[in-house]
């Protein structure tokens, strides 16, 4: 007996004309569920968006809708400034228009590049308050990743805060008080201060501090250099504690240290030698070879001033090959910062 394809070409008449439909509509199942299969895998449904209030100490793990890390998958984790995704006096075609959040346009571009990377974890600066965060989670909901965990931190400044997203439960933070020093006579506070959270990942747990140090911009309250050479010193006690503690903690230091590569704010991040307390730099570049993260449109300067740095426990597990400084159409649209991209085996 021959196939079916082959006796539907040897059946007459009606009966043939039958049994050859008969197979064509079965084809057409067949083919509208592997599409449909293929379709819906990635697939996410809507999730509520949660975040842990900061305090001195806490946990936050168990809280809010789970999703699945599989064991031995890699780890992924974006760092980026969004610039100014928060409400703030702004302008529109050369006009003045009041208070107003981060355009829509640029919001979407953030979405689409931090969903088109698919971390699983993400660290952002330059971000307003818990609303902002909570409006970034809708915007990444809305461009098919989901990040339904936060943890958000606030220094002196009032305007601009730091957040971490996870896809997984996010446990221990810490929010420090003792963040302030003393230059050139007057006592300031770190603006931003230290965003400290524990993630247990596909990786295992893995502590994460992120910073947005001082700018560059000249300011009448002190000397920005100056200013962010202490803010560098107060996080380097703060790794230095923490590794004095535990030699094999899984640390990525990581955010906007407004400086360059051997600059003394930089260098005393990352410390000095190759002993436990040593960062490793992560020297990430985009696809053309290229190390720059920031671009100051109004003097055209390019400069490599965004920072991933890990602790010796974390080295063997960089997948050097998959690490990289993101580019493309959006990259220009959504912030004057380029995201960047830390994967781990």
């Amino acid at each position: 007996m021959g196939s079916v394809g082959h006796s539907c070409r040897r059946a007459p008449g009606l009966l043939g004309a039958l049994l050859l439909s008969l197979l064509l509509v079965a084809c057409e199942k067949r083919e509208a569920v592997a599409a449909w299969s293929e379709g819906s895998a990635g697939r996410v449904d809507a999730v509520e968006v949660k975040g842990s209030r900061p305090s001195r100490e806490s946990s936050t793990a168990g809280n809010g809708p789970q999703l699945v890390a599989h064991k031995g998958a890699p780890l992924r984790f974006l760092s980026y400034n969004v610039e100014n995704w928060l409400s703030m006096d702004r302008q529109r075609d050369g006009r003045d228009i009041g208070a107003a959040p981060k355009p829509k346009k640029e919001r979407l571009a953030v979405a689409r590049l931090i969903a088109k990377a698919a971390p699983d974890i993400l660290g952002v600066s330059e971000i307003g308050d818990a609303d902002d965060v909570r409006d970034l989670q809708e915007f990444l909901l809305r461009a098919g990743h989901p990040m339904p965990h936060f943890h958000f931190n606030r220094g002196s400044d009032p305007t601009r805060g730091l957040a971490l997203l996870s896809r997984q439960p996010i446990g221990k933070t810490v929010v420090r008080d003792d963040l302030s020093y003393r230059s050139k006579g007057r006592s300031y506070s770190m603006q931003r201060g230290i965003l400290d959270a524990t993630v247990d990942s596909s990786s295992g747990r893995i502590r994460f501090l992120g910073v947005h140090l001082k700018s560059k911009r000249e300011t009448d309250e002190g000397d920005q250099a100056d200013m962010r050479l202490h803010e560098a010193h107060l996080l380097r006690r703060e790794i230095d504690i923490i590794l004095a503690k535990d030699p094999q903690t899984r640390l990525v230091v990581y955010g906007d240290l407004n400086d360059s590569r051997q600059s003394s704010a930089v260098r005393t991040v990352q410390g000095r030698g190759q002993g436990s307390g040593a960062l490793l730099m992560v020297a990430l570049k985009d696809s053309r070879g290229d190390y720059w993260t920031h671009h100051w449109q109004f003097e055209d300067i390019y400069s490599r001033i965004d920072y991933v740095m890990v602790s010796s426990a974390l080295r063997q597990l960089i997948d050097w090959d998959r690490c990289a400084i993101l580019d493309g159409p959006d990259v220009s649209i959504a912030s004057d910062h380029r995201p960047l991209l830390l994967v781990f085996r």
